[in-house]
C-alpha cells in the first residue's frame, strides 16, 4: 500500500519523466475533483496528503536508506493540487467552473518551477532533509505556480478586454 501511495497508483514507475507523469496524474485527478466539489476540498485533501506524505516518507526513506527516490511522486502530486487550488481560487468567481487553461497554465508552471527549482525552492530541496524537504519544495514551488499562473492569465483576460473595446 505504501508504493501505491508514494509513486501515486504507480504513475512514479513511469520509466522516463516520472516526475512528470505523476503530475499529469494528479493533475487529471484535481480537475475532476474540482469539477464536482469547490476548491475548498482539493486545497484540504491537499493538506491530509501533504501531512500523511511527510510521515510515508520518512518511514519510506529510514527502511530503504535514501532519499528522494525518483519513483516518490506523492510530492508532486500535492505541488500541483496547491498550484491549481491557488490558480483556480484567485481565477473562479465563487460558484463558477475553472477553465481548463487557467489550470494548465498551474500545471505548466508547476512543472517548471518543480524542475528548475528556483530561490527557495532549490533551497528548501538542497537544505530540507527527510519526507518534509521531498514535500516541502513542491509546496513551494506549487505556491509560486499558482500565483504566476493566476497573475498571468488575469493579464491575459486584462488584455482581450482591453482590445474588445478597441475602435
Amino acid at each position: 500500500m505504501q508504493k501505491v501511495f508514494l509513486t501515486f497508483f504507480y504513475s512514479g514507475l513511469f520509466p522516463k519523466a516520472p516526475g512528470t507523469a505523476g503530475t499529469i496524474a494528479g493533475a487529471i485527478l484535481g480537475w475532476g475533483i474540482l469539477k464536482i466539489l469547490p476548491v475548498s476540498t482539493l486545497f484540504l485533501l491537499t493538506v491530509l496528503v501533504s501531512v500523511i506524505a511527510i510521515g510515508v516518507i520518512n518511514s519510506y526513506e529510514a527502511s530503504s536508506n535514501t532519499h528522494d527516490n525518483s519513483q516518490i511522486v506523492i510530492d508532486e502530486v500535492v505541488g500541483v493540487w496547491l498550484a491549481m487550488c491557488i490558480s483556480a481560487d484567485f481565477l473562479a468567481p465563487v460558484g463558477s467552473q475553472v477553465g481548463i487553461v487557467q489550470l494548465l497554465m498551474a500545471v505548466i508552471f508547476f512543472r517548471l518551477f518543480d524542475i528548475l527549482k528556483p530561490s527557495v525552492i532549490g533551497h528548501i530541496d538542497r537544505k530540507v532533509k527527510g519526507g518534509l524537504g521531498v514535500v516541502g519544495d513542491d509546496i513551494a514551488a506549487g505556491l509560486f505556480a499558482g500565483i504566476v499562473s493566476a497573475a498571468l492569465w488575469n493579464l491575459i483576460r486584462q488584455f482581450e478586454i482591453v482590445q474588445s473595446y478597441n475602435f
